[in-house]
């Protein structure tokens, strides 16, 4: 029988650590659906009183920055699978789930599209100075900021360098958009991707302390883990070209915020994108929300918007919902990460 057609006598049951409209929402037209019991628990519930909702769940989807600690894992006798909504799976226990034999899977790839595009913008609005642009505009400086800028220079994202941290779904499916732009690629990551696939993306590997000083622009796609937390700190930022910009669409764990607020205030860092910062929720007394007058409109901000396009979720749910099917008739899931 097919997994995504199984049915069983007795109901299972789903936890939701997230949002119920989003689950509605995004619920795909798949029978498995209308066999699991749905329980959801808003984002911030305490462990214990998720446990009272929904101790005996078999299934387990989180929204991407929601825990899942292991007291919950080791305190649920009946789970089968935890999977992530999203991509980031870092708030999940991975040990506790490992030694549970609790698989832990994620929709990779779904979003890389969605984020690819943000990506490019955030890189176009620090090129083109977006933040401070439409401030002028509104109070009346039109015409000597744009005389200003002429004198300045804009440059165009063709002109650029740009390299890639990673070169995961995401970065890959940036460079494909931006392959006829003109840009000059180039990335960094552990294992250097096949001659074949560089070929075809346009892009080469350089070690990360060449790719540094010679990018224009520095994008930012790793996972958080004990590696990479922190990594784009005072040294990092101290590497790259003076006058570059920095691109954030992966998670604000990576960067040493204090550092950047130090980077942009010197003028070292021209500009930076961030579509995430850390913690999230971003809290009033953030570093980088407490900058001077003079340093905040070159940085672009946007609420972590990358990667949840209405596309996205219906792709994300489909995935969750069929591995729900697959681990409910005895098969394996997908994108397993544990």
């Amino acid at each position: 029988m097919s997994a995504l057609n199984y049915r069983r006598e007795s109901q299972m049951k789903l936890l939701v650590i997230g949002d119920e409209a989003r689950v509605n929402k995004y619920l795909p037209a798949l029978e498995i659906t209308q066999e699991v019991e749905r329980v959801v628990a808003q984002r911030g519930t305490s462990d214990e009183e998720i446990l009272r909702l929904a101790a005996d769940a078999d299934f387990i989807m989180a929204d991407a920055i929601s825990p899942v600690s292991a007291q919950l894992i080791e305190s649920m006798a009946h789970l089968r699978l935890i999977h992530s909504e999203g991509v980031a799976y870092h708030a999940i226990d991975l040990k506790a789930a490992r030694i549970c034999g609790v698989p832990v899977c994620n929709c990779r790839g779904v979003n890389a599209g969605a984020v690819a595009e943000q990506t490019i913008l955030l890189m176009l609005a620090c090129l083109r100075d977006v933040v401070n642009g439409d401030a002028a505009v509104r109070c009346g400086q039109q015409i000597q900021t744009k005389e200003r800028l002429m004198v300045e220079g804009i440059r165009e994202l063709g002109d650029c360098s740009i390299g890639f941290i990673g070169a995961g779904d995401i970065a890959r499916s940036t460079m494909d958009r931006l392959a006829n732009w003109g840009c000059t690629l180039a990335y960094y990551k552990r294992t250097p991707l096949s001659f074949d696939e560089e070929k075809r993306l346009g892009a080469h590997f350089e070690p990360l302390c060449d790719l540094l000083p010679a990018s224009d622009i520095v994008s930012i796609h790793v996972p958080v883990t004990d590696a990479t937390r922190g990594m784009v700190n005072e040294s990092f930022l101290a590497a790259m070209k003076r006058g570059s910009i920095l691109i954030n669409t992966a998670r604000g764990e990576i960067v040493n915020q204090e550092a950047l607020a130090t980077a942009l205030s010197s003028g070292h860092i021209a500009a930076a994108g961030l579509d995430t910062l850390y913690p999230e929720p971003v809290t009033a007394d953030h570093p980088l929300l407490n900058l001077p007058e003079a340093i905040t409109g070159r940085i672009v901000f946007s609420p972590h918007i990358g990667g949840i396009t209405e596309g996205m979720f219906h792709r994300a749910h489909r995935i969750v919902w069929e591995n729900i099917a697959r681990v409910a008739a005895g098969e394996v899931p997908i994108n397993r990460v544990s």
